[in-house]
């Protein structure tokens, strides 16, 4: 039983790891993700370099990589009636986010975490996804900016959770999700803390995709 929780987050950190974006770069277009555009192997990058389709497509496996690891890995290793089921849960999202922004296979680097981490709260807080989803949709339709939309829907769904855990976010069944409603946000800007300067110095681009910079390219007006 004491090498389950360990089995967890080997398992957890593992499906989290897999680079999807620079898979996909290089089997639809031979690239290395991490060398073009921003050079993140995430789903934004992604659609800027491949085309919407292929960012969409990163951004679903990106997800898939979050939910699952929390859907099916807790019931495989740890009894239904356990307790500490619920904290087993979030061990695994944490694990499976961390490994998507330290994956073993880039040398410890990699995404920024959004895409897996509406994966994992998915399963872990509908509601407090739809915070997020929602404050994302609202800042992307007025600033086209992915790095401060992403910031924005990691605060909504922190400040949602925080609000709503009962009897209080770190009782004795909720701490973890109480930790998770901290620490999660806090890495996601971390990990946007190079966009974050940008912000700060109005030099953050909005999101255009490959074909829409094509167009502004061609265009008599352009340059």
């Amino acid at each position: 039983m004491s090498m389950m929780p360990l089995l967890l987050v080997l398992a957890s950190y593992l499906a989290g790891s897999i680079p999807f974006g620079l898979l996909i770069g290089r089997a639809v277009k031979g690239i290395d993700l991490r060398q073009h555009g921003s050079g993140n192997i995430g789903a934004t990058n992604a659609g800027r370099v491949l085309g919407k389709k292929w960012g969409l497509i990163c951004l679903g496996l990106d997800a898939l990589k979050g939910l699952l690891p929390v859907w099916l890995l807790p019931a495989m290793l740890f009894d239904a009636g356990d307790s500490s089921l619920p904290h087993f849960v979030v061990l695994a999202g944490v694990a499976t986010i961390v490994g998507h922004m330290f994956s073993c296979w880039l040398g410890f680097q990699g995404g920024k975490g959004v895409a897996t981490s509406l994966g994992v709260v998915t399963m872990l807080s509908q509601f407090g996804m739809l915070a997020a989803m929602t404050t994302f949709i609202a800042s992307f339709a007025i600033w086209r900016i992915v790095s401060l939309s992403s910031m924005l829907a990691a605060a909504a769904f922190s400040v949602y959770q925080l609000a709503t855990l009962k009897p209080s976010p770190f009782a004795a069944n909720s701490w973890s999700q109480g930790l998770f409603a901290i620490a999660v946000p806090l890495l996601i800007v971390i990990q946007h803390r190079a966009n974050l300067r940008r912000l700060l110095k109005g030099e953050e681009p909005r999101f255009t995709s490959k074909r829409e910079a094509a167009s502004a390219s061609e265009s008599p007006n352009a340059g």
